[in-house]
């Protein structure tokens, strides 16, 4: 059990790839790991579209570069910065060995004729596609793979789902990429329990 714990807090985000293939055994495995994750009435309402090739990752990236540029220079920053932290995404996301979109589908969850619960339906459907990024990130650590999280995709909805020819029902939720690490990351800071848990009464010990 002691190495379970070891694992999951050795688990990085890395944002630097070696130029090494990802095999499809190993994204069929990473997969797999993620279906069996739990979801709002077993819908598992996700999908994941997964970019390998030179071109289709440099779509995408340069798409949402472009995106970035926009709101970057909505919030009135100098020329150079945008340029700079825009030719950085892009080459962050095409240069990774595999890129992986989730997307979520309401299509499997249930409707209703009132805001309220349609809202509640969404957000079950969000974090039940967050819990499966969760175990194919696990996943991808298991199998020797470097990853990373990114929700640019959510900044940009409409321009990926455009770039991808994505169909409505495919709402972009986050960014995976993965492939072997080339980088070390520290061991990133994190709050002691006590700062984000509160005990029960009579249960503090």
């Amino acid at each position: 059990m002691h190495e379970f714990y070891k694992f999951i807090a050795g688990r990085r985000s890395v944002r630097k790839y070696r130029k090494v293939r990802v095999s499809h055994e190993q994204l069929v495995r990473i997969l797999e790991a993620g279906k069996w994750a739990p979801s709002a009435h077993n819908a598992q309402p996700w999908h994941f579209f997964i970019l390998q090739t030179p071109e289709d990752k440099e779509k995408l990236a340069k798409a949402m570069g472009g995106a970035f540029r926009r709101d970057l220079a909505a919030d009135g920053e100098a020329p150079e910065l945008i340029e700079d932290l825009v030719e950085a995404s892009i080459e962050r996301f095409s240069s990774a060995p595999v890129l992986i979109l989730a997307c979520l589908t309401m299509k499997p969850m249930d409707s209703y004729p009132d805001e309220k619960r349609r809202q509640a339906e969404f957000l079950m459907a969000v974090q039940s596609v967050a819990t499966a990024l969760n175990i194919i990130l696990l996943a991808a650590h298991a199998e020797g793979l470097a990853s990373c999280w990114f929700c640019a995709p959510l900044f940009c909805p409409e321009t990926v789902q455009e770039s991808m020819g994505l169909a409505d029902e495919f709402k972009p939720q986050a960014l995976i990429s993965l492939g072997k690490a080339d980088e070390t990351p520290d061991p990133p800071v994190r709050h002691p329990l006590k700062e984000f848990v509160t005990f029960g009464r009579g249960l503090e010990e």
